[in-house]
């Protein structure tokens, strides 16, 4: 006996030894790449030492003697915090994510080498100037070296998915911004749903289209849009599901403004930008400052992989984006050569394609054969998924001439309005609103965006290929894009709103977002003669809902009608309802029974005509959702109130709010219980801030990949933007990816925000360490002056 124990004893010994190892081991794989921010680095290359001042949140602060030695040490310190990602994001327009991920990335890493974003890149790079090029190759050589000095010791996710990265490259930097526009174009969530809608509900379609001519809010008042039909091929969203799973899903929405001198308390402008995009972790934006001694002092934020600040401040200006949701795509139904399957019909005469192939590399499996074809607009789409009717090509705006890369390198150093539009010319296939302020006093809005000029109609149909009368004659002129200049009324604002009015000769978009966010900005900003920075922080903020307000009067309405129909709950939520002041609160129970409502509402009036497929497609697209809803519910009349399952019987407006609202109440109890003060909005409404390994369960747990949930007030239709996808309510999932409030009156006074935190290493003290600032609607202060940066400095590092 004596002796068994003895053995038991040694066995629990050695079990105790092994389970310290694994946690030692798991302990080594997550914070072996953790960079210590206070030891020199030794690099290559360099003509004069730069020093990085970081704050209290890691943000580093870069100076240095030259640009390229300021690159080569930013491409350095980015990658300390952000390497993984940066090579997650470079497989993305790369097409070569199936090599890390699996056989389900394949048909996505195929579309992605159609767009021929690389080819793209390397034409900017051959084309931009010696000074933007030596920038890029600047900071590839700082990635490069960290790549080499941390061989072995590379960030978790490596050796989690079992591969090293490869060296960077300047076009992998220019090769974002063709990922950004390809991320922001609407017509392929949007147009090739409407077809399969238009297919499966006839001309009830139609109803489901934005009425651009309702929307009198414009960015720019003075320019205007013409109003058209829908009917497109293809459905191919399921392409962007598994990429949406790896959070690195781009823009939804955004906000910005800038006041004159005579609206801001400081007597200089000042000037807004939130732009939402998905939240995730780590964030799609990294904060950074940048100085070069007697050139260069800009800071913003830079995305993980290229060098340069796309958002923020210098010395003299401020600039942000809002994205302007052109219509810059188009497709075409190709007549093929039935005796050659490598040609295409054009104005009578048989037209080679371009053929190329292509080799998708696929994790533990074999490499795949995949052969792309290419018109003279674009490449035929319709292969992707096995369209076997019809051969559709199509034309986008990321194909035309662009330099975006060199837009915001020359931005970054502009001084005032005329350099800065000399610079932005070029910024055309991420078509955006871009404000500006400077510290003379002048504010400004330019919509750097390609707007197609189309031979013959607006591109919203499928278009005959066989001749050029569909074919695109160029872009609009930089000098012909809307923009405004010093406005009388003393601001500028967008918020994806309507771009322009009646008077604009070009068709711009249908697809603009639904004009709640602008009215509520605009009247906050017209409210108050002497506007501040707490002022800015509060409209940032603002969770009143101007869609609550142009629905809730008739819902009340009809429940108050009908009043005799309410069980004993339904009529409490109805009053909670009643005294809502509209604002979506964290401890609101209107909120959560209005949006509730709401989806209940869309449930009942399009889920019997669509079928269960069509409307989960619909349910996972950003605007369609929203659109539906606000046209059906301004139409008593509607057809679409009329359920299609029940015979002889035709369902009022009225019979379907009500039946809407009691299936709400309903779902509400069973999700939070009876008491309806348990309801509330905090209960339903949070953000988990994922990181893209975290789908695997046991990740998440060993290396703590997610963090959350945040309970969160706001939506996705108030000015304080949280949005969540309407097939899985109530989890956020976009919102604002950082919130600037810059003052060119004294840039040390301006605020910034990110969701998450600068380092991208789970393992990090920084990894989210601005998440609970976000959350609460709070900023840290953005340092500036080099003596304000010093005095901040919690590192200080000296790369030689």
């Amino acid at each position: 006996m004596a002796r068994f124990k003895k053995i038991l004893k040694i066995g629990a010994i050695i079990i105790v030894v092994i389970i310290l190892a694994a946690i030692l081991y798991i302990r080594h794989l997550g914070h072996r790449a953790l960079p210590d921010y206070n030891t020199d680095l030794d690099l290559k290359g360099f003509q004069d030492s730069v020093k990085i001042y970081r704050d209290q949140y890691a943000i580093p602060h870069v100076k240095a003697e030259n640009e390229s030695d300021l690159y080569r040490a930013f491409g350095y310190c980015m990658a300390q915090d952000r390497m993984w990602q940066m090579d997650l994001l470079r497989r993305v327009t790369l097409g070569r994510l199936a090599e890390i991920m699996g056989e389900d990335l394949v048909e996505y890493d195929l579309l992605m080498r159609s767009l021929q974003i690389t080819e793209k890149s390397q034409n900017i790079y051959a084309k931009s100037n010696p000074e933007v090029r030596q920038a890029l190759q600047a900071f590839s050589d700082g990635v490069n070296q960290y790549i080499e000095k941390q061989a072995g010791d590379l960030p978790l996710e490596f050796s989690l998915l079992q591969y090293e990265p490869e060296k960077w490259k300047p076009i992998h930097s220019i090769n974002l911004i063709g990922y950004m526009a390809w991320s922001l174009t609407f017509p392929w969530e949007n147009e090739v749903l409407l077809y399969k809608i238009q297919q499966k509900a006839g001309e009830k379609y139609k109803e489901l289209i934005p009425r651009v001519s309702r929307q009198k809010i414009v960015v720019y008042p003075n320019y205007a849009s013409k109003n058209s039909e829908i009917d497109i091929l293809a459905d191919l969203q399921s392409l962007h599901e598994p990429v949406k799973e790896l959070g690195v899903d781009i823009f939804t929405a955004s906000n910005n403004w800038a006041v004159a001198p005579e609206k801001s308390a400081t007597e200089k402008p000042l000037f807004a930008n939130d732009m939402h995009l998905g939240i995730n972790s780590p964030g799609i934006w990294y904060q950074a400052h940048q100085m070069v001694t007697g050139k260069l002092n800009v800071t913003g934020v830079a995305l993980p992989g290229a060098p340069f600040i796309v958002a923020g401040h210098n010395s003299d200006i401020a600039w942000g984006f809002t994205n302007v949701s052109v219509d810059d795509m188009d497709f075409y139904r190709e007549k093929i050569n039935p005796d050659n399957p490598y040609q295409y019909l054009l104005n009578g005469k048989w037209r080679d394609l371009k053929v190329k192939k292509e080799t998708i590399r696929v994790k533990d499996s074999e490499p795949v054969e995949k052969e792309l074809l290419f018109t003279h607009r674009g490449p035929i789409i319709s292969r992707f998924k096995d369209i076997e009717k019809e051969t559709i090509s199509m034309r986008w705006v990321g194909n035309e001439e662009s330099n975006e890369i060199s837009s915001i390198y020359y931005v970054n150093r502009a001084s005032n309005w005329q350099e800065f539009k000399t610079a932005m010319r070029h910024f055309r296939t991420v078509s955006q609103n871009v404000a500006y302020a400077d510290t003379d006093g002048n504010i400004g809005l330019y919509s750097c965006t390609g707007i197609p000029i189309r031979k013959n109609g607006q591109g919203l149909l499928v278009r005959p290929g066989w001749t050029d009368e569909y074919d695109w004659q160029g872009l609009v002129p930089f000098e012909e894009l809307p923009h405004i200049y010093n406005p009388e009324n003393g601001f500028v604002a967008s918020a994806n709103n309507r771009t322009a009015g009646e008077k604009y000769p070009y068709y711009i978009s249908h697809w603009f977002s639904p004009p709640y966010r602008i009215r509520r900005i605009r009247k906050n900003i017209k409210n108050k003669a002497d506007l501040s920075i707490k002022d800015f922080k509060a409209i940032q903020n603002d969770h009143k809902s101007g869609l609550v307000g142009d629905m809730l009067p008739r819902l009340l309405d009809v429940l108050n009608k009908n009043n005799n129909m309410l069980k004993k709950r339904e009529k409490i939520a109805r009053d909670y309802l009643k005294e809502w002041d509209w604002i979506y609160t964290k401890g609101s129970v209107a909120a959560s029974v209005f949006d509730q409502f709401y989806l209940s509402f869309l449930e009942a009036v399009a889920a019997d005509e669509l079928g269960d497929e069509l409307f989960e497609k619909l349910l996972k697209t950003t605007y369609l959702p929203m659109y539906s809803v606000n046209n059906i519910w301004k139409n008593e009349e509607s057809a679409w109130y009329d359920n299609v399952t029940t015979q002889g019987k035709r369902e009022t407006f009225e019979e379907i709010v009500i039946r809407s609202f009691k299936k709400a109440v309903n779902s509400l109890e069973n999700e939070l219980g009876e008491d309806l003060q348990n309801w509330k909005w905090s209960k339903l409404h949070h953000l988990t801030l994922s990181h893209p390994l975290s789908e695997v369960k046991i990740l998440d747990k060993v290396f703590d990949l997610n963090r959350g949930p945040y309970p969160l007030p706001g939506t996705f239709h108030t000015a304080g933007y949280y949005g969540y996808n309407y097939d899985k309510p109530f989890e956020v999932k976009a919102g604002a990816s950082q919130r600037h409030i810059y003052n060119p009156a004294n840039w040390d006074s301006s605020l910034s925000i990110i969701p998450t935190g600068n380092s991208g290493i789970p393992a990090s003290r920084h990894y989210c360490d601005q998440s609970s600032l976000y959350v609460h609607g709070k900023y840290h202060v953005d340092h500036f002056s080099l003596s304000a940066v010093r005095k901040a400095a919690r590192y200080e590092m000296m790369v030689y």
